[in-house]
């Protein structure tokens, strides 16, 4: 499934991210520890309890909060506490909420890594209603950029052809910052 799932995403465009772009995930523990019985999997349902930046939001999950990094997207900066405010991270931090209001439900995913530097849930995320691949949507439509991070990087080829997609088309932070 996972080689059928990159082809579609490699060779689709915007109309693909409606799709089911699921990949095989193995269980991750919430806080890190090994005896933790809440694991996260392919199929684990969260709800968003805010959204943070444009690549950065925090889910309820199996009854725990937890900050999570959208994997394989890097948007602009709007609250990293040594950066300023950069171009488009604004209109990025504002489209995530408006995908993701608070109380939507999502459907997560890991890769290979569970936890980043900061601690923080590295994800897939997939709003539920319409199974919406946020991480992929971010990067079509120039809200962010493909950042493609070892070991994480089960979508990196895709993004990277979604976001020089975008990057040519003006789209977005495409259109508005210079680069």
């Amino acid at each position: 499934m996972l080689f059928v799932v990159l082809a579609c995403v490699a060779t689709c465009t915007a109309a693909c991210s409606s799709q089911n772009h699921s990949i095989d995930a193995n269980a991750i523990h919430i806080n890190g520890s090994s005896d933790d019985s809440t694991p996260v999997s392919e199929l684990t349902v969260a709800r968003v309890v805010d959204v943070v930046d444009g690549d950065t939001l925090v889910l309820r999950i199996n009854k725990h909060t937890e900050t999570v990094r959208l994997i394989g997207i890097d948007t602009p900066e709007t609250v990293h506490p040594t950066k300023p405010v950069e171009c488009f991270g604004p209109e990025a931090s504002a489209y995530l909420h408006s995908l993701l209001p608070k109380d939507t439900e999502v459907r997560v995913s890991r890769d290979v890594e569970a936890r980043d530097y900061y601690d923080r849930l590295l994800l897939y995320v997939f709003r539920a209603s319409d199974d919406l691949f946020i991480n992929q949507h971010m990067v079509e439509t120039g809200h962010a950029i493909a950042y493609p991070f070892e070991p994480n990087t089960s979508f990196a080829q895709a993004f990277a052809a979604i976001s020089n997609s975008a990057r040519e088309a003006k789209v977005g932070l495409w259109g508005t910052c210079p680069r």
